[in-house]
C-alpha cells in the first residue's frame, strides 16, 4: 500500500516539474521589453496576477490586492492602444502590435526614442483614464467619487454649488503611479529615468482637460442656480495633446551624478517639465529590421496627392508604389422614413488604392 502510494505521488510530479521548468525558460529567455503590464489587456476577463509576465514584486502585489482594478487597468490598455494607432495612422511607425506577444509592440521599445517616450506617456494616461472612469461608474470598491468637491465654488459665470460625481483623478493619478512607475523605480538608468519622466506627463495630462460640466436649476430652465462637477473629456483631447508634445520631444542626455537629466541641445531655453523626452534617436521605419523592431511600410496604404508623412513618397521612402483598382460599397441616395427612420440605397464605385512597393534587393545578392 505505501510503494503504490509513493508510484502515485511520483507520477503526479512529472508533469508539474514540467511546467515548472517551462515558466523559468520563458522567463530567462524572454527579452526584456519594459512594461510587460501592457499584456493585461489581451488577457481581458483572463486577467490572474500570477500568470502576467513580467510584473514586478510591487505590481504583483497591487493586482493580488486589487483584482476588480486589473480588470478596469485591461479595458484601458485597448483603449490607449486604440488612441495610439489612430494618432500614427498615417506615418511609418503606426503603434503595431504583435499578436500573443507579452511585449506588446515588440523589439521598437527598446530603443529609448519619441516613439517610447509617447507610447509610456498614453498608456500612463490611459490607466489614470480607466481607473477614474470605473471609480466614478461605481465598479471599484476602493474609490468612488471625489469627495472633496463640496459646498459652493465659483468660475466666471458666478457662483454654483459643487453636487453629482466628480471624477476622482487625484485617485486615479495615485494609483497609476504606483502601479505604472513601481519598475522603473527598481533600477536608475537614463531609460528608467525617461520612463518615469514620460509616466508622468501622460498621467498629467488627463487632468489639464478636466472640465467643468453644470446642471441648471431655476424657474423656466433658468440659471438662477447651478449645481456642477467636474468631468474628464474624451481621451481623444488626451491623445491629440500627447501627440503634439510628440513632435517637439527634447532630447536629453543622463547627467553626470545619474539623479537626471540634461538637455542635448546646448540652446534649449526652457522647461522640460511637461515635454516628452527621449535619448536615443529613431530608426526611419522605412525597411524591415527585426533587431529594432521595425515590420518596414511595404504593402502600406498611402495618399497619392498627399504631400505629407501619409503621402506616397514619404510612407514609401522613395520605393515607389503600387496601385490597385478596387469596388467600393458605400451608403447612398439616404431619405428620412416617418417616423422615424432613415433609408439608404447601396451605391458601387471603382477607386484607385495606392500601396507602397517592397524594398528592392541589390541585383549582386542575386549573383550566385
Amino acid at each position: 500500500m505505501g510503494s503504490r502510494n509513493g508510484r502515485k505521488t511520483q507520477h503526479h510530479s512529472k508533469p508539474i516539474k514540467i511546467y515548472f521548468i517551462f515558466i523559468l525558460l520563458l522567463l530567462i529567455f524572454t527579452p526584456r521589453v519594459d512594461s510587460s503590464w501592457w499584456y493585461i489587456g489581451a488577457l481581458g476577463a483572463r486577467v490572474i496576477c500570477d500568470n502576467i509576465p513580467g510584473l514586478v514584486n510591487k505590481q504583483r502585489q497591487l493586482c493580488q490586492r486589487h483584482p476588480d482594478l486589473m480588470q478596469s487597468l485591461g479595458e484601458g490598455a485597448k483603449e490607449w492602444i486604440k488612441e495610439c494607432q489612430h494618432q500614427f495612422r498615417h506615418h511609418r511607425w503606426n503603434c503595431s502590435t504583435l499578436d500573443r506577444d507579452h511585449t506588446v509592440f515588440g523589439r521598437v521599445m527598446l530603443r529609448s526614442s519619441r516613439e517610447a517616450a509617447f507610447v509610456y506617456a498614453i498608456s500612463s494616461a490611459g490607466v489614470v483614464y480607466a481607473i477614474t472612469r470605473a471609480c466614478s461608474q461605481g465598479e471599484l470598491k476602493i474609490c468612488n467619487c471625489d469627495g472633496h468637491k463640496r459646498g459652493r465654488a465659483s468660475d466666471d459665470r458666478g457662483v454654483f454649488d459643487w453636487g453629482g460625481c466628480s471624477d476622482n483623478i487625484n485617485y486615479g493619478i495615485k494609483f497609476a503611479k504606483a502601479f505604472v512607475d513601481a519598475r522603473e523605480r527598481m533600477v536608475k538608468d537614463a531609460r528608467a529615468l525617461m520612463n518615469l519622466h514620460n509616466n508622468r506627463c501622460g498621467r498629467m495630462a488627463v487632468k489639464r482637460f478636466m472640465k467643468l460640466e453644470c446642471k441648471c436649476h431655476g424657474v423656466s430652465g433658468s440659471c438662477s442656480l447651478r449645481t456642477c462637477w467636474l468631468a474628464m473629456s474624451d481621451f481623444r483631447r488626451t491623445g491629440d495633446y500627447l501627440r503634439k508634445k510628440y513632435n517637439t520631444a527634447v532630447e536629453v542626455t543622463m547627467n553626470q551624478d545619474g539623479t537626471g537629466f540634461m538637455v542635448a541641445d546646448k540652446d534649449f531655453k526652457g522647461s522640460t517639465k511637461n515635454e516628452l523626452v527621449y535619448v536615443e534617436n529613431s530608426p526611419d521605419y522605412c525597411l524591415t529590421d527585426r533587431s529594432a523592431g521595425s515590420l518596414g511600410t511595404a504593402g502600406r496604404v498611402c495618399n497619392k496627392s498627399s504631400r505629407g508623412t501619409d503621402g506616397c513618397e514619404v510612407m514609401c521612402c522613395g520605393r515607389g508604389y503600387d496601385t490597385m483598382r478596387v469596388k467600393r460599397v458605400t451608403k447612398c441616395e439616404c431619405k428620412f422614413k416617418w417616423c422615424c427612420a432613415v433609408e439608404c440605397s447601396h451605391c458601387e464605385d471603382l477607386v484607385d488604392v495606392h500601396t507602397c512597393k517592397p524594398h528592392k534587393r541589390p541585383d549582386w545578392l542575386d549573383i550566385t
